[in-house]
């Protein structure tokens, strides 16, 4: 399923930034092999410094290095597929709100407000 793939490509993504290792190194240690996440992941590994750069552009009273890791590797997953254009911009911000839920909102729906208003403004970026 995607959102499995989706979930594991933002477990490598959250290993390497929280290991402060590459994508190649992540990925040995991965027991599971998921060609979609794998793919998902080297994305937007090969991607990082433009999506960091929307990513940090986006945020208003707030930096990207403050994002709390999951929160992140949730963040830059959702905006490689958003410039990936492989699936509507709704399905991609859902799914990762759905990840939100799972991995790090507390029950007040906060990261998921946080996470939702600032996709939806990536999106609009994207657009022009």
């Amino acid at each position: 399923m995607k959102r499995d793939a989706r979930i594991k490509a933002m477990q490598i993504l959250y290993t390497c930034d929280f290991q402060n290792i590459g994508i190649d190194e992540a990925l040995e240690v991965e027991e599971e092999k998921d060609e979609l996440a794998i793919d998902l992941a080297k994305f937007c590994f090969e991607h990082l410094s433009q999506i960091d750069e929307l990513i940090s552009n986006t945020l208003t009273h707030y930096t990207i290095d403050r994002l709390n890791l999951v929160d992140k590797a949730i963040i830059r997953l959702a905006v490689s597929e958003l410039l990936m254009k492989k699936e509507p911009h709704q399905v991609i911000i859902n799914e990762a709100l759905e990840i939100t839920k799972l991995y790090t909102d507390l029950g007040d729906h906060k990261a998921v407000s946080f996470n939702n208003r600032l996709l939806d403004n990536i999106h609009k970026k994207l657009q022009g």
